[in-house]
C-alpha cells in the first residue's frame, strides 16, 4: 500500500492510498502543494492533475477519507460535516473519487485555516 505524508506548518500526518487509478496517478504527480481552501471541515486545494470522475466516485464520504473532486482538479481532506452534510457525516459538493485514507487522527486538520500551504510527498 503507498503511503504519503501531507505538512502544513507543524502538522505532520501520513495517509495512505488505496488502488484505485485515481490513486496511482496522484501519487506519480507527487510531491506538489496548494492553498488550503476550508469548507465546513473539509480542506481542498487545486492539484497539478486532471481525472475524470470513477464510477464508484460519492457524495456522502466518512471522516479521514482523502478524495478527488474532478470539478476543481482538487485535493479533498474530509474531517467533519460540510455545509451539504445531511448528518454528522462529510458530504462533498457533489462527487469525489476516494483515494485514500488519512492513518492518525484527522480532527488535526480542524487546526487549518484557508490560505495555509498544504505539502503532500510519497511516504
Amino acid at each position: 500500500m503507498k503511503k504519503i505524508i501531507i505538512t502544513a506548518n507543524e502538522l505532520k500526518i501520513e495517509a495512505e492510498l488505496n488502488d484505485s487509478s485515481t490513486a496511482q496517478v496522484i501519487y506519480d504527480a507527487l510531491p506538489f502543494s496548494g492553498s488550503a481552501n476550508r469548507w465546513g471541515d473539509e480542506i481542498y486545494f487545486s492539484i497539478p492533475v486532471h481525472l475524470e470522475q470513477e464510477p464508484d466516485s460519492k457524495e456522502e464520504v466518512e471522516v479521514g477519507d482523502l478524495g478527488y473532486w474532478p470539478m476543481g482538479d482538487a485535493f479533498c481532506i474530509f474531517f467533519g460535516p460540510t455545509p451539504v452534510s445531511k448528518n454528522e457525516k462529510p458530504r462533498a459538493y457533489s462527487p469525489v473519487n476516494i483515494f485514500g485514507r488519512i492513518s492518525g487522527d484527522p480532527m488535526v486538520f480542524k487546526s487549518i485555516s484557508s490560505g495555509m500551504r498544504i505539502h503532500v510527498k510519497k511516504g
